[in-house]
């Protein structure tokens, strides 16, 4: 009796600890550089955007809650190097220099096209007139087509946090070109006049996107995989897109 009674005990705190581990957020990383229509951060909180509204929706198709966690991009790298990330969006395997082994690459969900960005007034360029030229950019992103010029030092950086500043710092001429992506050079302009709205000079790079997610038996990474598919297939990421275009 007294065994089965230990059994029984032992039988309930396991399927307690299961239960536990069923309802543990799934942990999203969140740059802190990125911004709109990326994804918003207010007071230290993802709140909205693409990235926002594409997580929420993976978390919710494999019946678990969201945790995004804002923070610097090398403070990403080093929590997945620990298995402390379960899922990693908005990457592409040219922009890391580690592998992460025990991570699981997602199908792409969006191709991004980097251009080199100008006032309205500037001409088009190509990469060789960049030469002696500064160059707004992001603090930590990582420009592949560029290092060598930027190692070099023909051409300078001038970081911004974000790219929303890179941006504005473009707009009040603090530079002449600067780089970003479409989708934030789009929604920089979208209530500026039309004379003061920045303009893309040259396409830079265009990347495939998509999620790392880890594999662990505490993470559903199985399922999360089929659903970023299944999402892919059903127009569920164009639709997201949308809404921020």
């Amino acid at each position: 009796m007294r065994m089965r009674l230990l059994l029984f005990a032992l039988l309930v705190s396991l399927s307690a600890v299961a239960s536990a581990q069923e309802q543990r957020p799934l942990r999203f990383s969140v740059t802190e550089s990125w911004a709109m229509p990326m994804i918003r951060i207010e007071d230290g909180r993802a709140t909205s955007g693409v990235l926002y509204d594409l997580q929420m929706r993976l978390a919710e198709k494999v019946g678990r809650r969201a945790e995004l966690l804002v923070m610097p991009r090398l403070r990403v790298q080093r929590l997945m190097a620990r298995g402390e990330i379960d899922v990693r969006c908005y990457v592409n395997p040219g922009w890391l220099s580690e592998t992460h082994h025990q991570y699981i690459w997602s199908v792409p969900f969006m191709v991004q096209r980097d251009l080199i960005v100008g006032r309205h007034d500037e001409a088009d360029i190509s990469l060789a007139q960049l030469p002696g030229e500064r160059l707004g950019t992001v603090l930590g992103f990582s420009y592949p087509r560029l290092e060598s010029l930027f190692a070099s030092g023909q051409v300078l950086r001038e970081d911004a946090r974000t790219q929303e500043l890179v941006l504005e710092k473009l707009e009040a001429g603090r530079y002449r070109y600067a780089l970003s992506n479409e989708l934030a050079l789009a929604w920089f302009n979208r209530n500026l006049p039309e004379h003061k709205r920045l303009r893309a000079l040259a396409e830079l790079s265009a990347d495939a996107l998509s999620c790392l997610v880890r594999d662990a038996p505490d993470v559903p990474t199985q399922a999360l995989l089929r659903a970023l598919v299944q999402m892919k297939q059903d127009g569920e990421f164009e639709a997201i897109l949308s809404r921020y275009r």
